[in-house]
């Protein structure tokens, strides 16, 4: 019997979500988060508002992505900065569960894009993978084998943090400053233009939009020479809206990383582009409810067999 899931994937902008059965996403929708002024309560009731429109589909279970620094066994947010007002410490996992009587898991969003990316997309069939996401800011996923590599304190792939000569990653190769850098040339406000119209300049021969990308493909690479040198993976996973622009950045990526790093560093390291767009987190979400439950049932079953093993004795 085909089992129905509620994926979600909450944003600092929207709360996307779908209807998942057989692995696939079905009926997406969306909603504001309004995380600043509804607070993580308002979100939270939107999220439950989500799954109660979906209850008489026979939901198996809830598949939460999400902002911010999450333990995922406990579902809590550890960490979420300001998007959110008061989702710092915010325990939804047991929230949704206690409300709607659901199996919940909870991730943080970009670890999901990575599981995502690793399941259905780009990344399939690594056995190293790093996932990026270039936008606001820039976040990261680690995979080895399949397996999320989340850190000591579930921080590890926040290299948007990571410190260049310039500052951090994420403000120097921010969609926001190449945006902002174009405008100031064409002497126009940054909110009347976005990435796209950058790269539309560009490809027409405009000099200035051509120097913006380039100012954001410099830092990245110096982020992504750094990951070859530290990790050495077998991919890389570029995602994010602006790595839409796969044919224009590509060769300029590549080139730029073959500067900075000798050969042998990253030979073996094959650079990819996202193909799950903005689904990406909600396939994530479902895989890492589907690993959680098939974890948790070989933990049971192997408690089992000890258990009946010392009855034996």
């Amino acid at each position: 019997m085909e089992e129905n899931f509620i994926c979600l994937d909450i944003g600092g902008t929207s709360i996307k979500y779908a209807l998942a059965a057989g692995g696939r996403l079905r009926e997406k929708g969306s909603v504001p988060t309004e995380g600043r002024t509804a607070g993580a309560e308002g979100v939270a009731e939107k999220v439950l508002a989500i799954v109660d429109a979906f209850r008489d589909r026979g939901l198996t279970g809830v598949a939460i992505s999400t902002l911010g620094i999450v333990d995922p066994a406990a579902g809590r947010i550890l960490y979420a900065g300001s998007s959110i007002r008061d989702y710092t410490g915010f325990a939804l996992k047991a929230l949704v569960e206690e409300t709607t009587g659901l199996p919940c898991t909870v991730e943080n969003d970009v670890n999901c894009a990575g599981l995502g990316e690793y399941w259905q997309g780009a990344g399939r069939g690594a056995r190293s993978l790093v996932c990026l996401t270039v936008g606001t800011d820039v976040g990261a996923s680690i995979l080895f084998n399949g397996r999320l590599w989340r850190g000591a304190n579930y921080s590890a792939g926040e290299i948007g943090s990571m410190r260049l000569a310039g500052g951090r990653l994420g403000e120097l190769a921010s969609v926001r400053r190449m945006v902002q850098r174009a405008a100031a040339a064409h002497g126009v406000s940054a909110q009347s233009i976005d990435g796209e119209t950058v790269f539309d300049w560009a490809r027409a021969g405009d000099a200035d939009a051509v120097n913006a990308i380039a100012g954001l493909i410099a830092p990245l690479v110096e982020g992504l020479a750094n990951i070859c040198c530290m990790m050495n993976p077998e991919r890389i996973v570029l995602g994010g809206a602006v790595m839409a622009q796969q044919q224009y950045l590509a060769p300029r990526i590549c080139a730029d990383l073959d500067e900075a790093l000798p050969r042998a560093f990253h030979s073996a390291t094959r650079i990819a582009f996202a193909e799950l767009g903005n689904d990406a987190g909600l396939t994530g979400a479902l895989c890492h409810f589907l690993m959680r439950r098939k974890d948790a049932q070989a933990k049971a079953k192997h408690t089992g067999l000890t258990e009946e093993a010392q009855k034996v004795r």
